[in-house]
């Protein structure tokens, strides 16, 4: 389940969590203790508080990769997630030569584990403090809503400032329950990380996307990459020099088989969930968002895959790009699906009607709250008035012209004392730059890009002229069809198509941007007055949400309190701990579905074609019923996948799964077709979490592609 994209920022203040139920909710560390008895009862061997202890065991091992969550699984900073989570590493390091991709990889010593490239990160957690009434102090100071944003911003940018004051940290600070909480959040910062392992992608990603949300399924979605810190234990660049890092908790690998009806529990970073969405932001979600970026997705995905028949470097190079495009629009294809079959919008609008309804029953107590929803509404609609001229701006330019935007923008945010620039330029964030612009050139092909971006002004060129950007007609010569092919030639003659151009124009000032000819950079300081307003538009706009959403849901979390309901925040790419069982469910269609997919069922699938091109060694050790001690004796062979009730969403790819006694007993990488809805409306009966069972890998590493060298180093090498 890779990270979709985050269309809203919506969460919910915490109450009591009385009515927690095993299977929803994605809790956060500091209800742990208030749900110890739930936890208890589910089948949580383990003392609940041990739970909420952040650098313990487990979740002391518990990591982000900034997108994906993974585990450390042994004492050298080994650690453990999803294929798909890995791909970036793999296919930054993958030629049409020497494609790692298809073939997989395999480190024969450490010295051999390559690197996953300058901006891959691993940030392990290390505290958490509450700085609430900083931020409601900071809101309040200020009367109009552009200085509450720049307020907030300010303060943001000062607490996390003095967080990574020692070095070596990665701090941020995140919001819950639409702003009813701030927390600050510190993390070491892994700037060294390495591909270790990853199985041939006939393995890592098979069946592809026609079995992506699906069950039953049989992908041994896993890969293993390393952290790497200088020799005096701090975090560095990569450097030849630089040594394993030493974690202090690790996971072991369960010693107990995993059954149907077991306990287990899941923790990591979920991206973003939306069941506290307005009805409007709901409705608006279904009827344009998803549809178009669906097709938007559809056509590009179209565009490539074309290109990569006759070019093998696109295929590469593109091959992470596409992933992403068909992951989300199966993904936003499914929600649809599920919004229609489960009638969601009737399910908003009921439960939005019941609170608006005891907000009146209320009287002038409830005025504010009933006000704030007004006000919500009327933002959200003048936020919608520019956005389809929003969803193609950002790609108009193509890679030559989204870099120089990125470039220019720095130059200009340089000119501001390090605190007061925009985030995302200030000095922390250089190095991150700077390696994005060095790996360009492995996910940038110059023919591809200019379709691409034809795709994008073709669009731009139909808008009505409302939404039109004069500078940009300018820089094309005119904002008609025949325009677009000459804008992209020029476009495509930028000397930003080389790295060494792209590293010298990160140190350029502001002066020599505006006096260059280079056809990219005119493009970008043609456009950037439009950008800049745009985004002080939407400063302004989360001024007053500030002050509107907290109201409004606080008065959801009243009604919910009043009703004995326990609430949960959504989502918000914080650590979060969710819990359930190990179970299976009945398709729409009446079928039974067991929780447990076995080996004999992947050579059942076996096309030889993609994407369900089994390796050859891989059905040869299933025909022989080679299960190297790892079989399951109820199932009479290795389970490959199972299922859980548990609520997850984008972003706990590549989380571990933990049984009773906190060890690990599978990787978290998918959700079935029937449960893709539960991002805005959760369904019990029908949400189920995919994951590779431990014993897959485990069985992979030792009988297809074999790791004995990480199989003894993670403790569970066949005696």
């Amino acid at each position: 389940m890779k990270n979709t994209l985050k269309w809203t920022a919506l969460a919910m203040a915490i109450t009591t969590t009385s009515a927690a139920v095993a299977g929803e909710g994605m809790w956060v560390p500091q209800q742990l203790p208030e749900i110890s008895a739930q936890l208890k009862k589910a089948g949580l061997k383990l003392d609940p508080k041990q739970m909420a202890n952040l650098t313990g065991d487990p979740l002391g091992a518990i990591v982000s990769l900034g997108g994906c969550t993974a585990s450390f699984v042994s004492p050298d900073g080994l650690v453990a997630t999803n294929h798909h989570c890995a791909y970036g590493a793999i296919q930054l390091n993958s030629t049409a030569q020497n494609n790692l991709i298809a073939k997989g990889f395999n480190a024969a010593k450490m010295g051999d584990e390559l690197s996953a490239g300058p901006s891959s990160r691993i940030y392990v957690l290390e505290q958490i403090d509450d700085v609430t009434a900083q931020f409601k102090s900071a809101i309040a100071s200020a009367s109009a809503p552009a200085d509450r944003t720049r307020a907030v911003e300010k303060l943001e940018k000062d607490i996390v400032s003095k967080c990574e004051a020692p070095g070596g940290y990665r701090c941020s600070v995140s919001s819950f329950f639409g702003g009813n909480t701030y927390r600050l959040f510190r993390a070491i910062e892994i700037k060294d990380v390495r591909l270790v392992y990853a199985p041939p992608g006939s393995i890592g990603n098979y069946g592809g996307e026609i079995d992506n949300w699906m069950w039953p399924r049989h992908t041994g979605d896993f890969s293993f990459i390393r952290a790497y810190v200088g020799r005096d234990g701090k975090p560095a660049a990569y450097s030849k020099d630089n040594v394993p890092y030493k974690p202090k908790h690790w996971l072991k690998f369960a010693d107990k088989p995993l059954a149907a009806g077991d306990f287990v529990m899941v923790a990591g970073y979920p991206g973003s969930t939306n069941r506290y969405a307005l009805v409007d932001e709901f409705q608006s979600t279904q009827d344009w968002v998803y549809p178009n970026v669906v097709q938007n997705y559809k056509d590009l995905t179209n565009l490539v895959l074309s290109a990569g028949k006759k070019n093998p470097d696109v295929q590469v190079k593109y091959a992470n790009t596409v992933r992403g495009w068909e992951n989300t629009m199966k993904n936003f294809e499914g929600q649809l699906a599920g919004f229609k079959r489960t009638n969601a919008l009737a399910t908003k609008q009921a439960e939005e009607a019941a609170v608006i309804a005891w907000l009146k029953k209320n009287g002038k107590s409830g005025q504010a709250a009933l006000d704030a929803h007004d006000r919500v509404i009327a933002l959200n609609a003048e936020g919608r008035k520019t956005r389809e001229r929003d969803l193609v701006m950002n790609n108009l330019g193509g890679a030559l012209g989204s870099v120089a935007m990125q470039l220019y923008r720095a130059s200009i945010e340089r000119e501001k004392p390090n605190a007061e620039r925009e985030k995302g330029y200030q000095d922390r964030d250089y190095p991150a730059i700077e390696g994005a612009l060095k790996q360009m050139d492995r996910r940038y092909e110059a023919g591809m890009d200019s379709d691409i971006q034809r795709y994008w002004l073709n669009k731009y060129v139909k808008l009505d002229a409302s939404q039109r950007i004069a500078p940009l007609d300018a820089w094309m010569g005119g904002a008609e069809a025949k325009n677009v092919d000459t804008a992209i030639k020029n476009m495509h003659k930028s000397e930003l198509g080389k790295e060494s151009a792209r590293l010298k124009w990160l140190k350029a000032d502001r002066k020599a941007f505006e006096s260059s000819k280079d056809p990219a950079i005119r493009y970008a300081v043609a456009l950037m007055p439009t950008m800049l307003k745009v985004e002080d538009e939407r400063k302004d706009r989360a001024g007053e949400m500030m002050v509107n959403r907290p109201l409004y849901l606080q008065a959801v979390a009243d009604y919910k309190r009043s009703k004995k309901q326990g609430v949960y925040p959504d989502a918000n790419s914080t650590l979060r701990l969710t819990f359930g069982k190990v179970r299976g469910y009945t398709k729409l269609d009446g079928k039974v579905q067991t929780p447990f997919t076995k080996l004999e069922e992947v050579a059942a699938k076996a096309t030889k074609e993609e994407p369900f091109n089994a390796p050859p060694e891989l059905l040869a050790a299933i025909a022989a019923k080679k299960y190297g001690g790892l079989e399951d004796k109820k199932l009479g062979t290795v389970p490959v996948n199972f299922l859980s009730d548990l609520d997850i969403t984008g972003g706990n790819s590549g989380s571990p799964v933990l049984d009773a006694n906190g060890k690990l007993v599978g990787l978290a990488f998918d959700g079935n077709w029937e449960s893709v809805a539960s991002n805005w409306v959760f369904d019990p009966v029908m949400t189920r979490m995919i994951s590779v069972d431990q014993r897959y890998m485990r069985w992979i590493m030792q009988e297809v592609y074999p790791a004995p060298r990480l199989l003894q180093e993670m403790g569970v090498a066949k005696p």
